[in-house]
């Protein structure tokens, strides 16, 4: 990916340079770059505002009590980690993060709840951990087709870029994503039984 947006920006540039238009491309890059900087401190504004929110969800105690709602969910996909409440945890907050389109607060405690499961594969094994367990990839394709009902992220996008109704991806965006984790269960129960 690295040769190919480098060989795109070189391209461009030298087109721009052989067709008298470098002050165009001089404008957009400034232009761009001014862009690209109101854009992160926008979102770095949504970011924290629902990183906190989490936070104050963890400290509350709803986190746990929408963990323990969920436990069948978890004990149906995860049954390997049924007793390790801490990786149980992690998977249940990044779970409902992503539910909730807050893909940044959901991040944190996925890292965490590949670490954990990362270290239970290695006591099973006795120490060895060169290949990932069937809850790591089942954890990894859920996150990847991660169900939302309502995407932040996009909604906050949109909004930025100036759409007349940035809500109106919420429809389409849930049908997806229910497809898309049913899909992603399906496959990895299907992974399982098959084995390694």
């Amino acid at each position: 990916m690295n040769y190919l947006w480098s060989s795109m920006i070189v391209v461009g540039i030298v087109y721009g340079a052989l067709t008298g238009n470098i002050s165009e491309v001089t404008n957009a890059a400034l232009e761009s770059s001014k862009e690209a900087v109101t854009l992160c401190i926008t979102m770095l504004g949504v970011m924290s505002f629902w990183m906190g929110m989490m936070r104050i969800a963890e400290n509350s105690g709803m986190i746990a009590n929408m963990t323990n709602k969920i436990s069948p969910f978890l004990d149906f996909l995860f049954p390997s980690v049924k007793n390790e409440l801490i990786a149980r945890k992690y998977i249940a907050t990044n779970i409902i993060a992503n539910v909730f389109g807050l893909g940044w607060a959901a991040t944190p405690a996925g890292i965490m709840a590949m670490e954990e499961l990362a270290k239970i594969e290695k006591v099973h094994n006795g120490g060895d951990c060169k290949v990932a367990s069937d809850a790591m990839c089942t954890f990894l394709v859920l996150n990847i087709s991660s169900l939302q009902i309502i995407p932040m992220n996009i909604i906050a996008y949109r909004s930025q870029y100036g759409s007349v109704n940035p809500t109106a991806v919420i429809g389409p965006g849930l049908v997806a994503t229910i497809c898309s984790t049913l899909a992603a269960i399906v496959f990895c129960k299907i992974m399982c039984r098959k084995g390694r």
